[in-house]
């Protein structure tokens, strides 16, 4: 659903990356950076009940998605190491952004069991939906979309966290995380049933009517078609003849005529 919005956000960012780009910073250094921000942000802040500001300082670095992909087309730097490492690190923040809530609810904060169990399911739901995308892509098949991606749950729960605790709306927090587990798992099954799918199609092309049949093993080769080649007469051999031997006797020559 925000995935439209990044155009726009790339062009408010591109000063700063830009700004980093020239003072030599690199985009992994930016993801680790980010990531830290966000985690910490997260694990102190929410715990201690101070919901707010925490999300402020989640914010501040939660952008560093966005920038440090950025710097890294601009540079010319985009590897498989930076996509790895940026998303292991985005799971790793979302993580902490959830389990700090789990830890805040299950705390003398928010004093709620009921909620700490929302949240962790809202985080294990969330996890789930970004493996079966990708264990779907390593197999050659797709398994993007749903009620909640990534961008919608992180956008949802810090903004809903940030009006809950400065207008003291406690309930806003807790049903926006009721709509994001049960979302999430709606996300999940719906990637399954898409992955089952095109399974069931790929079975379906691979023994219909039309796959092709399977080579036939090679024998001996077949004799020429036409008459066979022209060869020796068949028969008992040829006798050779024998030269008529001269008589011995001279023939009696004819009279002679008289003269």
């Amino acid at each position: 659903m925000l995935s439209r919005f990044k155009q726009f956000w790339t062009k408010v960012i591109s000063p700063v990356a830009n700004l980093l780009l020239r003072l030599g910073v690199s985009a992994d250094i930016v993801t680790l950076v980010g990531t830290v921000g966000v985690c910490a942000g997260a694990l102190i802040f929410f715990p201690r009940g101070q919901i707010w500001l925490g999300v402020v300082v989640i914010t501040c670095f939660v952008f560093s998605d966005l920038i440090d992909g950025y710097m890294a087309r601009t540079s010319g730097t985009s590897s498989k190491w930076g996509s790895f490492l940026d998303s292991t690190l985005d799971r790793l923040g979302d993580g902490a952004i959830f389990g700090g809530l789990v830890l805040y609810y299950a705390g003398p904060h928010g004093e709620s069991g009921l909620m700490a169990g929302v949240a962790l399911w809202a985080l294990v739901m969330g996890a789930t939906t970004s493996y079966a995308r990708a264990k779907a892509e390593s197999l050659g098949m797709t398994a993007s979309g749903g009620l909640a991606e990534r961008a919608d749950r992180l956008v949802a729960v810090l903004v809903t966290a940030f009006f809950s605790d400065v207008l003291d709306l406690e309930w806003l927090l807790q049903a926006v995380l009721w709509l994001l587990a049960i979302a999430s798992t709606i996300t999940v099954v719906q990637r399954m049933i898409s992955v089952r799918r095109q399974v069931a199609a790929e079975q379906a092309a691979g023994s219909g009517p039309s796959a092709a049949p399977p080579a036939e093993a090679p024998g001996p080769a077949d004799p020429p078609a036409g008459p066979p080649p022209a060869g020796p007469p068949v028969g008992p051999p040829p006798v050779a003849e024998t030269p008529l031997s001269k008589p011995t006797t001279p023939l009696s020559e004819p009279p002679k005529g008289d003269g």
